[in-house]
């Protein structure tokens, strides 16, 4: 059988129903198979992919309440829509907006779908960021939370090694619970985690010290060593302290680290890009190189790995408390 194309594959976006817009579909077939396509062929992250659906959805579905049909849409229309979005939310958020319009009228003019791309001259709200937002925990703090973990069970085993990961490799989230066991290897007798990261791209690194410990003491006490297959961080059966053969979600890491900073009387708000943060703001405070950590964090650029450095922070309060009042 064919796929329709007035529907989107819900495996691809994860959604019940994503049903190509009214505005496209009045365009006939090969219209609705290029919006399609767009998100099948096209984009290959699924969250990207989410987002993009949304926000294009969105945007078709303004234009609906305007009356324009796909031929009408003009820069000045792509302009309102942006205009109006920016009443209701933050200048990231349009301008990602913008972005996934853009590149699908781009798509569609490539399709001869459209002769020029009405998005194509208009622009996003201004934006720039020089720190980033991600709360980040000072080195005690971090100590403070690893050392609070009761490992009386294999559960905190397994939180302990999930943030020491975070802090010791700089891992991103979905990295780090995408990996199964066999990412956890000897190599030059040292302990290495092989990570997963944006893009397909694999990331291999060497384990600090403590991080090795923690790995090991986890995979020993949740008897994973013979499922090299497996997901390395597992679901548990709500308080029994035993682990399912599940791998762990992003909103599963998100409350696992809410429950042991409220447990460790951490009061900074912590969140799954905390630890990415603290890691690299720790590396660099004792000397690390920009470069390194960009290489350690698989970043592309460095500009974004300085925003996760927080060495700055120490410096402003210091100059803060010389107000002698």
């Amino acid at each position: 059988m064919k796929p329709d194309s007035n529907q989107l594959p819900a495996i691809l976006l994860t959604e019940p129903a994503a049903p190509v817009p009214a505005i496209i579909a009045a365009r006939g077939h090969h219209a609705g198979r290029r919006f399609v396509e767009f998100f099948t062929a096209n984009i290959r992250n699924p969250n990207t992919r989410k987002a993009y659906y949304r926000a294009t959805s969105g945007f078709f579905d303004w234009c609906e309440q305007a009356r324009l049909g796909l031929l009408d849409i003009e820069p000045v229309h792509v302009a309102a829509w942006v205009e109006s979005l920016g009443r209701d939310f933050s200048p990231p958020s349009v301008k990602q907006a913008l972005a996934a319009v853009r590149m699908l009228f781009d798509w569609l003019v490539v399709g001869q779908v459209l002769a020029v791309n009405p998005a194509a001259a208009v622009r996003g709200p201004k934006h720039v960021v020089k720190v980033g937002k991600t709360p980040v925990l000072a080195a005690p703090e971090a100590r403070q939370l690893l050392e609070s973990i009761n490992t009386a069970s294999v559960v905190g085993f397994r939180d302990r090694a999930l943030i020491g990961l975070l802090v010791f490799t700089f891992a991103r989230i979905g990295a780090a619970l995408g990996m199964t066991v066999d990412d956890v290897y000897w190599q030059r007798r040292r302990l290495w985690v092989r990570l997963h990261e944006k893009g397909g791209k694999q990331h291999s690194m060497p384990c600090h010290h403590n991080l090795e410990t923690y790995l090991q003491d986890y995979i020993e006490a949740a008897g994973l060593a013979r499922d090299r297959e497996g997901p390395l961080f597992r679901t548990s059966y709500r308080r029994t302290g035993l682990l399912t053969d599940r791998a762990m979600t992003q909103s599963d890491a998100w409350r696992m680290l809410q429950r042991r900073a409220r447990a460790a009387g951490i009061p900074t708000s912590v969140c799954n890009h905390t630890f990415r943060a603290t890691g690299i703001t720790a590396y660099l405070d004792n000397g690390g190189s920009l470069e390194n950590a960009q290489a350690m964090a698989a970043h592309e650029s460095p500009r974004t790995t300085k925003l996760y450095d927080r060495t700055d922070d120490q410096i402003t309060l210091d100059e803060v408390e010389k107000i002698g009042i």
